[in-house]
């Protein structure tokens, strides 16, 4: 077969080629957010999600502030996936995409806790707990910061989420708000957090690269995609020079997070007590339920392939690289269209990551500044894409409302996306916040 070429303005027209791409977005989103399609949710968001229904939240509110929450931390990802992804794409230094991450998100880590709360009481409800939610801020961004940039971007979530949870446990010890709960059971609350330890601790495991590389020892077979393997030929300015795209299959399915989350969730209930019988047929049953999810995940996984190999995603990109001088803002928000399409920082930063580097050699900005950009603008989208919507539904019970929560989020998700934007172009044209090299 011969290699097809991509062609990043098919129609002549730079205007028309970008609409043209982004056609099958706009139709799936549509779809989305008027109930025709169900989507997926990130599984870690589907954890929290649950446990809010369990402390009282209704199936919908717990979706959307489930969502809303997961965003600071997804840039570094599970043990600095995404970061060490953007550095594979681009070549630039990991410490340093590191460290000018860790200069972009804690403000917004600072501010997410306010945000949230605000979102569920109103700006009234929050002064009454402010104090709290500065603690859980500041003790979650101060080590994001620090670890980001003096050691790097595989334990800065580990670190900052302890760091946040212990601050302010210490804190609410002595400090009450004027209407504070009731005391909880010492042993229920041991009995609560069980799941969750053995969760932190099997899934940490699972991302060291001793025990990965280990089960990929075990088993991890991989494949060539026939007929698209090295076929499609990427060309200037996302790359130097014209380079064949690679579609290797990896399937490494016990180094998987999901066969650690699946591991944890069998050890949990070991260590709550739970009958086997009673643990297999809640799976089956969750399971049954995930099928209509699990036909619009790999929907929407093959749109993002789709969009990579056909040149798509680099048609919508070049069209935010000519805004000139506003391109470090439009920048982040290409970040947040990346992870908006799939569903992931790290696979965006893998399609946009070289883009980023060759648009900002061209405006004239710090490339590396635009990389971390990439990835900070990115978890602003974690709260829209398609896959942090379904689990809502099979985590909350609230099957048939995610068009609902998608529109209750969205706005949240551009107003921050537009906040990075204008940090980031701040960063750029100011050199504030900007670590030296």
């Amino acid at each position: 077969m011969t290699p097809w070429t991509q062609h990043y303005n098919p129609l002549g027209s730079a205007v028309l080629s970008t609409l043209v791409a982004l056609l099958p977005v706009a139709v799936l989103l549509g779809l989305l957010a008027s109930h025709r399609v169900r989507a997926h949710w990130a599984a870690l968001a589907g954890l929290v999600a649950a446990l809010l229904v369990g402390l009282g939240f209704s199936p919908l509110d717990a979706s959307v502030y489930s969502l809303i929450a997961n965003t600071a931390p997804v840039a570094f990802g599970a043990l600095g996936t995404p970061l060490i992804a953007l550095e594979g794409v681009t070549g630039l230094d990991l410490l340093e995409l590191s460290a000018m991450v860790g200069h972009q998100l804690p403000p917004f880590s600072v501010l997410i806790p306010f945000w949230l709360t605000v979102a569920f009481v109103g700006f009234k409800g929050m002064l009454d707990v402010w104090p709290a939610l500065l603690v859980a801020g500041l003790s979650f961004a101060v080590p994001q910061y620090l670890v980001a940039v003096y050691h790097g971007p595989w334990l800065v979530d580990v670190i900052a989420s302890i760091c946040s949870m212990g601050a302010l446990t210490v804190f609410l010890r002595w400090w009450r708000p004027s209407i504070a709960a009731e005391k909880a059971d010492r042993g229920a609350m041991v009995r609560a957090w069980m799941p969750w330890a053995v969760l932190t601790i099997v899934v940490f495991a699972w991302g060291t690269p001793q025990v990965k590389g280990w089960l990929n020892g075990l088993s991890a077979p991989s494949f060539a995609i026939p007929g698209l393997h090295e076929m499609v030929i990427r060309m200037a300015p996302v790359v130097p020079e014209p380079k064949a795209e690679s579609a290797i299959f990896a399937f490494n399915w016990l180094s998987a997070t999901g066969s650690g989350i699946a591991l944890a969730a069998l050890l949990g209930g070991i260590v709550m007590g739970c009958h086997p019988r009673v643990m297999v047929r809640t799976y089956a049953m969750n399971a049954r339920r995930l099928v209509p999810s699990l036909l619009t995940i790999s929907g929407m996984m093959a749109l993002g392939f789709v969009t990579r190999y056909s040149g798509a995603d680099t048609i919508l990109g070049l069209a935010f690289a000519h805004t000139g001088i506003f391109y470090p803002f439009f920048g982040a928000l290409l970040g947040w269209l990346g992870v908006a399409l799939t569903g992931s920082d790290t696979s965006s930063n893998v399609l946009f990551g070289g883009l980023q580097v060759v648009s900002a050699q061209q405006v004239g900005v710090d490339p590396t500044l635009m990389a971390a950009a990439n990835s900070s603008g990115g978890v602003m989208g974690k709260m829209i894409d398609a896959q942090s919507i379904v689990v809502a539904s099979a985590a909350t019970g609230a099957r048939g409302e995610e068009g609902s929560i998608l529109r209750r989020v969205f706005w949240h998700s551009v107003a921050l996306a537009c906040l990075m934007g204008l940090w980031v172009l701040l960063q750029a044209w100011t050199g504030f916040a900007v670590p030296a090299k």
